[in-house]
């Protein structure tokens, strides 16, 4: 029953990030901000969604949710969410799922996590990438998501740079 009702919590929350960061891009947009052409952004939806399908067909096939849950793992899981929650607290209505720059000179949110590492969410998101499916016991979905979501940020990272870089102070 707990692997259900994490995966309840899993698929809401995403659902939720996404409505939030439609209200945001509005927001922005509406502000002047404009969206940044990003090739690679329906794959990275795409790896997202595949990795809930993922996680979901091999936890299923390997153990039918019911192997016992690692408290551990659970405790990393938790403390992800809260890095989670405090990466898109830090950033407001800057936080987003696309590349959305406002040319009219933003400033750098400097604060939460920022204040400490560059793209705090990518990492906080490739932890999750491992520890969910260790979490389920999917061991194939905890090496390649983790390893696809390094390759997209190898093309994410760099434009998202060169964006800030050319219309923030």
């Amino acid at each position: 029953m707990i692997y259900i009702l994490l995966l309840i919590y899993l698929i809401s929350l995403r659902l939720l990030e996404l409505a939030i960061a439609k209200s945001n891009a509005r927001y922005q947009i509406d502000r002047g901000a404009v969206v940044v052409s990003d090739r690679y952004y329906p794959l990275i939806v795409t790896v997202h969604v595949l990795f809930i399908i993922s996680l979901i067909t091999e936890s299923y096939m390997s153990h039918q949710f019911n192997q016992s849950l690692s408290v551990s793992l659970l405790i990393i899981f938790i403390f992800l969410q809260v890095l989670r929650f405090w990466v898109i607290l830090s950033l407001g209505r800057y936080w987003n799922t696309k590349v959305i720059i406002n040319p009219s000179g933003g400033r750098l949110v400097k604060k939460g996590l920022y204040k400490y590492v560059k793209h705090p969410n990518y990492w906080v998101v490739f932890l999750e990438l491992i520890t969910i499916p260790l979490l389920f016991g999917a061991y194939i979905t905890a090496v390649v998501f983790p390893v696809a979501h390094m390759l997209l940020m190898t093309k994410r990272i760099p434009l998202e740079n060169e964006a800030l870089k050319k219309y923030t102070q």
